[in-house]
């Protein structure tokens, strides 16, 4: 019915404000691109100081990565650089290293390694430290504050992961619910309308990721979204072929939808619609299959623990989310545009809905125990966390759709509907008669006017039948509301159930973009073992804010002691202003005093490495204590001041 067409507009633009404020901040929240490779060693290792310059400079990673030519750079004091730009492959079992040899005769100085590469599951990551030839001295090097992944390509990035998502499920599940629940309801515009959107928003989407994909893992810059020869790069990556495999099966999708909503839609004969019912499910079977493979493909599925095991699983998983948040999708379509929708429909996707949760139990939690792996990531990790949240919401959704089903089971028997529609009929006559009689008691239209134009009507009249016929209008929804009003709460129930699943997906598309819990956790475990941290104790980590009074003399000094014990360390200080970014001082002083053996103070006068970074080596430490750290910061000739804090070492 025409008349409830607002209604669901409304509801949607409900839930679409929620969709994209909810993403919105969880983009906002999220790191740009999450570490899902994490650096886990280097040799020269950060901050270190080597009397003679390295042949090369190798780095390690916790998973596989993909490295180009450029991957990784070293940079000397003048910003030049130092290496021959030929990557050497020194992976060797699980150990997976990278290296790149360094130019000969290269001068004292600190050096700066700069390193970009992409992550086996398809995310940027980058990083970058310095190391001293000689003595560590100033350097010109520059690095870019923005992290690979993230700003305005980062952003539209995630919203085009996330509505390929929502396409894939409305298209899949739309077409399921179709075959499975409502033959009826390929004939339904606005049922057809819903899964033509889902396909148009998931092609659509993934074209959009297949552009931004370059930009994305690269320089950051949307104009390089048309940059063909990084578009050629980006079709020869993993992600570039699954994307690309994406497209050509959405194709074969496009096929299944113009036979389900023409051919399929207006079969008549019984037996001629059940074989080719048959074929479509079977056909459509394999298209949503791969197009979700393409996603197990090249994101966490295919790397890390079984991934033999864990593609099958996550197809699995993807089709089950499809099947239950598509169908409810379109189950709430056909709730407010066509009421008519059956009990036994509903009946149907209610099992399917059932069906789905079981398999989505069953496969998320081996996702879980293999992203996972441990109660302390589960708590720990920002993955764990989400995907605490993300339970959260099943649960939700669980107890709502349970409310929906009690609602089906009230709904009202067909030959019910059709006996109150009858009854209906003579309600609606008295409605009309009524109308006329508040009208002033004008003449009934006839049959032959009715079915004339409005405007071939003598206005008088028009306004008599305009005014009829929305008082019949009227009638029959008061009918249909009167005569079942388990439907109404029926579409109440399916439109919180729809909102709680907007926000579900919303965080699994999060989720997709942070690094496991498992990985993070081993490449904590990586780090410390591989460098000086594999003694128990712990770098001494601080944070100072100062105001020396001047211009320009707000921030923070945040102070690095490694390893934090008696004996060396190698001293970092970053001087921040207070939005983060890097504030260049004229000096920086350290002293350390042991008050209570009345030891100190011990200066240490640390050397300028780049804007807002001051380093020291060999900085000793002779008896562990409480100790305390003294900064001076001076930002002009005459502004500065000394900060201190106390803490325990050795």
């Amino acid at each position: 019915m025409t008349t409830t067409a607002p209604r669901l507009g409304n509801a949607l633009a409900r839930l679409l404000i929620l969709a994209a404020a909810l993403l919105g901040t969880l983009l906002a929240g999220a790191a740009p691109a999450s570490a899902h490779a994490a650096l886990t060693g280097s040799d020269p290792k950060d901050g270190a100081v080597v009397a003679t310059a390295p042949k090369e400079v190798n780095l390690t990673f916790s998973e596989q990565v993909a490295m180009s030519p450029d991957s990784i750079r070293v940079l000397d004091p003048a910003g030049r650089r130092a290496d021959t730009g030929e990557m050497r492959d020194l992976c060797s079992g699980s150990v997976v290293r990278y290296g790149v040899e360094l130019r000969a005769g290269l001068p004292d100085g600190t050096y700066t390694v700069a390193w970009q590469t992409v992550s086996a599951d398809s995310h940027p990551i980058a990083g970058a430290f310095t190391f001293s030839i000689g003595a560590p001295s100033s350097t010109s090097v520059a690095l870019p504050d923005q992290t690979p992944g993230g700003g305005l390509v980062g952003t539209l990035y995630g919203i085009a992961r996330y509505l390929s998502y929502a396409g894939f499920a409305v298209l899949v599940g739309g077409g399921a619910f179709v075959l499975a629940c409502w033959p009826r309801g390929a004939s339904v515009r606005p049922v057809q309308q819903t899964v033509v959107r889902g396909w148009l928003t998931l092609t659509v989407a993934t074209l959009a990721m297949l552009l931004l994909r370059n930009p994305y893992t690269g320089s950051g810059e949307l104009s390089d979204a048309f940059d063909l020869a990084g578009l050629k790069t980006v079709l020869e990556t993993k992600t570039g072929a699954a994307l690309t495999s994406r497209l050509l099966l959405l194709g074969a999708a496009a096929l299944f939808v113009a036979v389900l909503f023409g051919a399929y839609a207006r079969r008549t004969d019984p037996k001629e619609k059940k074989d080719l019912a048959f074929g479509l499910g079977l056909g459509g079977t394999v298209v949503a299959a791969g197009i979700a493979g393409t996603w197990a493909l090249a994101e966490h599925a295919s790397t890390g623990l079984q991934p033999g095991v864990a593609m099958p699983v996550d197809i699995l998983h993807l089709l089950a989310v499809a099947a239950w948040l598509g169908g409810l999708t379109v189950l709430l379509v056909a709730l407010y545009r066509a009421p008519s929708v059956e009990r036994s429909a509903v009946d149907r996707f209610s099992k399917v809905a059932f069906g789905s949760v079981s398999v989505l139990t069953a496969t998320g939690l081996y996702q879980s125990w293999r992203q996972v792996g441990s109660w302390s990531a589960l708590t720990g990790t920002r993955y764990g966390q989400l995907l605490l949240v993300k339970i959260g919401l099943m649960a939700v959704l669980i107890g709502i759709a349970w409310v929906s089903r009690r609602w089906t089971r009230r709904l009202a028997d067909p030959a019910t509907r059709e006996a109150d529609a009858d009854a209906g009929s003579d309600e609606a006559d008295e409605v009309a008669e009524e109308t006329d009689e508040s009208a002033g008691r004008e003449p009934e239209v006839s049959e032959a006017e009715a079915a004339e134009p409005t405007e071939a009507i003598d206005p008088q009249r028009a306004a008599q039948l305009a005014r009829q016929r929305a008082a019949v209008a009227t009638a029959r929804r008061k009918r249909e509301r009167d005569a079942d009003p388990e439907r109404a709460g029926l579409r109440r129930s399916v439109l919180t159930e729809a909102a709680v699943a907007v926000v579900l997906l919303a965080v699994t598309t999060v989720l997709t973009s942070t690094e496991p819990g498992r990985t993070e956790e081993e490449a904590g475990r990586a780090t410390s073992a591989s460098g000086p941290a594999a003694v128990p104790d712990r770098p001494v980590d601080i944070r100072l804010p100062f105001d020396t009074g001047g211009v320009d003399g707000k921030g923070v000094v945040r102070l690095s002691l490694d390893p934090g014990r008696t004996g060396a360390n190698a001293l970092h200080i970053f001087v921040e202003r207070p939005n983060g970014k890097p504030l260049d001082v004229p000096e920086i002083k350290v002293a350390l005093t042991l008050e209570a053996k009345d030891l100190g103070p011990l200066p240490v006068a640390p050397d300028r490495i780049q804007t807002g970074h001051w380093s020291a080596s060999g900085v000793q430490i002779p008896m562990p204590g409480d100790w305390k750290i003294q900064v001076t910061v001076r930002t002009s000739e005459i502004d500065q001041t000394t900060i201190d804090k106390n803490v325990k070492i050795g």
